[in-house]
C-alpha cells in the first residue's frame, strides 16, 4: 500500500481481500436449490394432504 497525503493506493491483491476461486459459486447454487426444494416441500405436502 502506498500512502499519499490525501489518500492510500492499494494493489489489486490488497483491494480484493477475498478468494477468487469458483467453488463458492457452486456451493451457493447448490444451497439455493436445496432451500427452494425444502420450502417447496413444506408448502406442497400440507396442500396435498388437505
Amino acid at each position: 500500500m502506498e500512502r499519499f497525503e490525501d489518500h492510500d493506493e492499494l494493489t489489486e491483491v490488497e483491494a480484493s481481500g477475498g478468494v477468487k476461486e469458483h467453488g463458492v459459486r457452486y456451493v451457493l447454487g447448490f444451497s439455493l436449490l436445496l432451500a427452494i426444494g425444502f420450502l417447496s416441500l413444506m408448502w406442497i405436502i400440507p396442500a396435498v394432504s388437505n
